[in-house]
């Protein structure tokens, strides 16, 4: 499934964040990074099940996109953690 947010923390942030989060805050099925860049992350977890995150800044917020098979719900419970972009009549 694809997921997408907007947020008004910096892209860079958002990746570590998803780092940090489907390291430690999914215990049960945590994720760990496979690969990454300046505008993406690939997290690798239980079952070798993948998650795919996406970052682009916009003016004044950035859209996260991110898919995967297995962390449906990890994935809405981290979007959930940052605070919502106001991108105004964008």
């Amino acid at each position: 499934m694809i997921h997408e947010a907007f947020t008004s923390v910096a892209p860079a942030e958002v990746l570590q964040r998803a780092k940090q989060f489907f390291a430690e805050r999914v215990p049960n099925t945590s994720a760990y990074p496979e690969r990454e860049g300046p505008s993406f992350l690939t997290l690798r977890g239980q079952g070798g099940e993948e998650i795919a995150i996406s970052v682009a800044a916009g003016a004044g917020y950035t859209r996260i996109r991110a898919s995967t098979l297995f962390f449906d719900q990890a994935l809405d419970r981290f979007f959930s953690t940052l605070p919502a972009a106001n991108k105004g009549a964008a």
